[in-house]
């Protein structure tokens, strides 16, 4: 068995590495992982490594910050009704809940809406207007959308209801809805510096203005938004990030702690991984099953045993969800088999009668990664379709999304992520757009999986020290990732062990030094292994700690046999 994967080895710099290491008082081999992320500059790379809240931008340099502010100030004086508007993803229900814990200080015990992911889709609903003025509402603040809901606004207005859109989607044209105010990032001329925020990252901010402090004790609320929305974990999302991961196995939120507890992660030290990969998909259940109702009320609950109650309902979301997207993926690997020609398709366009919307997303994701190319992932239902699409790191979603809206009803999204919704009979002339808009941006080097590696390391470069200096660039992510590191002309000692879900654990030396190695998924390589005379590893290095003793275990990420 051999690899599959580009190898895309960072040109080494000495004369920087140099330059870092003796300005910063690090290692070469962190130095240069700081080069590969274009942080060479001395100020840069030392504000990278050493963030903290007090490097958060000021929120009031977003243009309509002061006029939102205001516009609250004037709500809370009057006693007027705020509704606050939501998303049923992790990002939009903790804007939600991290906006009405604020505003509840305020003296405004908002009322919030949150929208069904089946019955009503994304964004401002049909009937919000409607809506909000029987609930006799003044004011109302969008969180995780808004920004092309054009339409929906100008109803608001004319039904004399005032909006603030806090968003972070990127908008389909320069012409903005009509609200009274609107803080996006990523608009024209925003004036704020930083564009990556999560949309709850965006409600922090807002809150920010609003509180007229930093409110660092809400970052477990905000970092978990932030990861769960695989945005760049660079910027301002590093520090809320890194800040509120620190907090969250300390979390005052009954909700939280009872989720923490139930995934059995209670007394482990937190990393992104377990946002992504615990937390977010038991959070997401709610929302994509039903309604997202549970998983707000457990952020926001008071009271252990309704929180112990909610995450119950929770874990069961959950696996309801797993079985419905299991069904699904497997359906639509057959789809693939039987439809797609991968010498014609560079992006997957499937379709079927009644796939559960809420697990659209994530099977795309699945796809995605499994053939290495843009998959999108769409349910037929009476003509009206919706869909789902996920990308690689070289084709830009949004922008080609953008260049086929001819062929859809909606669209919206960002770079890797999207949602559309499309008429049945336009779905293969979308389908045959998209793939030659795909044939002119992407080379066939762009299908292949790669792997980017930060360095060619000897066994004699790695000890403990490198590998804690390496821990200053954590939490890694989207925009962040772990660094990876090469070693030619290794040989296995001993007999590999295969553990449970296709893990291989073994032993590697250089001839000098002999590390304990592990691989997910890799058990594949075993047979190869001891048949092979020697082998290259591209691997990330990490401290051990068992029974109170530190080592140093490399994780495999691929394996070139000779």
């Amino acid at each position: 068995m051999s690899s599959h994967k580009i190898l895309k080895i960072a040109k080494p710099d000495p004369s920087l590495q140099n330059t870092l290491s003796r300005k910063l008082r690090i290692s070469t081999i962190l130095a240069q992982v700081l080069i590969n992320r274009n942080l060479a500059d001395p100020n840069e790379a030392q504000k990278f490594l050493n963030i903290s809240t007090d490097n958060f931008l000021d929120p009031l340099s977003f243009p309509d910050m002061q006029k939102a502010v205001s516009l609250v100030k004037k709500a809370a004086k009057n006693k007027d009704k705020v509704l606050i508007f939501g998303d049923y993803d992790v990002d939009g229900i903790t804007a939600a809940a991290l906006l009405k814990e604020t505003l509840a200080k305020l003296g405004i015990k908002a009322l919030h809406y949150l929208p069904h992911r089946i019955k009503e889709g994304y964004g401002l609903t049909k009937n919000i207007a409607q809506a909000a003025k029987e609930m006799r509402v003044k004011l109302l603040i969008t969180v995780d959308c808004g920004i092309s809901n054009h339409a929906r606004v100008e109803e608001l207005k004319r039904a004399g209801i005032e909006t603030i859109i806090t968003d972070h989607h990127e908008p389909a044209t320069d012409k903005l809805p009509e609200a009274a105010a609107i803080l996006n990032p990523k608009i024209k001329n925003s004036g704020y510096k930083f564009r990556e925020l999560a949309g709850v990252g965006v409600a922090y901010k807002f809150c920010q203005a609003l509180a007229g402090s930093t409110l660092s004790e809400e970052l477990d609320l905000v970092s978990l938004g932030t990861i769960a929305d695989s945005v760049p974990l660079i910027g301002e999302n590093r520090i809320i990030a890194r800040e509120g991961l620190k907090q969250l196995p300390q979390t005052k939120r009954p909700g939280l702690r009872v989720l923490i507890e139930n995934a059995g992660i209670q007394d482990k030290e937190f990393t992104s991984t377990y946002v992504s990969f615990i937390l977010a998909p038991r959070l997401n259940a709610s929302g994509r099953m039903d309604t997202a109702e549970t998983s707000l009320k457990l952020l926001l609950s008071d009271n252990m045993d309704e929180a112990e109650e909610l995450a119950e309902a929770l874990e069961g979301y959950n696996r309801q969800r797993q079985k419905v997207e299991g069904k699904i993926f497997e359906e639509a690997q057959d789809l693939i088999n039987r439809e797609v020609n991968f010498k014609e398709h560079k992006v997957i366009v499937i379709a079927k009668e009644d796939w559960h919307h809420g697990v659209l997303g994530i099977v795309a994701s699945k796809l995605a990664d499994m053939f290495y190319r843009p998959a999108i992932v769409i349910s037929v239902n009476d003509g009206v379709c919706k869909g789902s699409a996920r990308s690689t790191k070289n084709f830009h979603l949004f922008d080609a999304l953008f260049e086929c809206r001819g062929f859809l009803d909606s669209f919206g999204g960002h770079a890797h992520a999207a949602g559309l919704l499309i008429t049945k009979d336009s779905i293969r002339d979308f389908r045959d757009n998209i793939n030659r808009l795909a044939h002119e941006k992407m080379s066939l080097e762009d299908l292949l999986p790669s792997l980017d590696v930060d360095m060619e390391l000897g066994f004699k470069d790695l000890n403990g020290q490198v590998i804690e200096e390496l821990e200053l660039l954590e939490p890694f992510g989207a925009g962040n990732p772990e660094p990876l590191f090469y070693t030619r002309n290794l040989r296995l000692k001993g007999e590999p062990q295969t553990l449970a879900r296709e893990t291989l654990k073994f032993w590697v030396t250089d001839g000098d030094l002999t590390y304990q190695a592990i691989g997910f998924g890799m058990s594949g390589f075993k047979e190869s292994l001891l048949s092979a005379d020697s082998f290259e590893m591209i691997y990330s290095p990490r401290m051990d700690s068992w029974r109170g003793l530190d080592s140093v275990i490399l994780e495999a990420k691929d394996i070139i046999l000779r």
